[in-house]
This record gives structure tokens, sequence and C-alpha cells, in this order.
């Protein structure tokens, strides 16, 4: 039988465990979003774990709606000496972007945060403006 070590004495594997703990957006995981349409609205609700309401953002640009999660942390040990024994940095951005069409205006879309789920609602038709007739000069 080989050689056993704790949990606790091992450093490589807890060197690690902060790392795998935090959300990795990778792949098919990355900001994972359910689509509805009720009442005249579309109403998205975007998976963002691990991250804090101050740390997602929305922006709307040329019809573009993009949610971004961006976040970074340290952790620092030391001995009783305040040597240091381990220093980790951990930093971490996602972002993902929808059409929603020129006629949205940002007024338009509502956003929630509550548990790890971000909620935005946004009209399905922007109602267009009424067209008045209009004369063109003749020179």
């Amino acid at each position: 039988m080989k050689y056993m070590t704790t949990r606790k004495n091992d450093l490589f594997n807890d060197m690690f465990d902060d790392v795998f703990r935090a959300p990795v957006f990778t792949g098919n995981n990355i900001l994972k979003t359910d689509v509805r349409e009720k009442d005249g609205k579309y109403i998205l609700e975007v998976e963002v774990p691990g991250y804090k309401k101050d740390e997602v953002s929305i922006s709307l640009f040329n019809g573009n709606l993009t949610i971004s999660a961006a976040r970074s942390s340290s952790n620092e040990e030391t001995d009783d000496k305040g040597r240091i024994l381990r220093q980790e940095r951990f930093s971490g951005s996602t972002s993902r972007t929808f059409y929603v069409g020129d006629a949205i205006k940002d007024t338009d879309i509502h956003a929630s945060f509550d548990n790890g789920i971000l909620k935005i609602e946004l009209p399905t038709e922007q109602k267009k403006e009424e067209e008045t007739k209009k004369f063109i000069e003749i020179l």
C-alpha cells in the first residue's frame, strides 16, 4: 500500500482547491440563458453563478444587448511569523451578446438580479412611429 497523505498536508491538491471550486466558463456552460416570450415581452433568465450583482453589467449598442460578468480575487495564507505560505489569484470574465434590434432603447429594458439569476425583460416589438406625409421641395 502506498503512503497516504491527508488532505491538509497535501500541498499540491490544497493549492488548487480554490481554482477548481471557482466557476469556470468554458464551452457549453457560458452564461446559460432561457428565453421566453410572454405578454408582448421577451424574458431572458441568465445563470451567472459565483458572481455578485455589482460584478455583472448589461449594455446596449447598435441593437446588441451584451451581458458581461467579471471578477477577481486573491487568497494569501501566512504562517504565525507572517511568512507567505501560499498566495493565489483568480481573475475571470465572460460575456454573451444577443441581437435585439435597432428599435429597442435602453429605457425599454428592465433587469433584476437574484440568487445568481439575471432576469432581463424587453419588448418583443417596438411601436412604429406614425409616418407623416412629407413634402419634398422642388427646386
